[in-house]
């Protein structure tokens, strides 16, 4: 008899692109408030905005800004792979699925710094 918790099924990828998606959606839940309040900023005049927009042109900011996006595609990448088991004629493409996903994250995110770069 197995334990309930079998170890040998976090070696696989989908495991690890379950992780990934479940890990990247609650870093984005707590991001949430913090843009709220980013956007609360404009709500209170423009010296407000003017101020929290310098601080947010410094270099840890646009770097938290290029994580949020990588997050934000992992995620978004991840939910489709999620439809497309769910909804998709089975086929045994998880693995590539799961690639598909995590090269689309870095597609996103070294097209986001180039951005912020040039």
């Amino acid at each position: 008899m197995r334990p309930a918790i079998d170890f040998r099924a976090r070696a696989h990828p989908a495991w690890w692109a379950f992780l990934v998606h479940r890990l990247s959606g609650l870093a984005l839940a707590a991001f949430l408030p913090l843009h709220f309040w980013a956007l609360g900023r404009a709500l209170e005049g423009e010296a407000a905005l003017d101020a929290f927009l310098r601080f947010a042109d410094q270099p840890l900011v646009k770097a938290a800004e290029w994580g949020l996006v990588v997050l934000l595609a992992l995620h978004a990448a991840g939910g489709v792979r999620l439809l497309v088991i769910e909804f998709g004629a089975w086929s045994g493409l998880r693995k590539d699925l799961v690639a598909a996903t995590a090269g689309f994250g870095v597609l996103a995110g070294l097209a986001f710094a180039l951005a912020l770069i040039g």
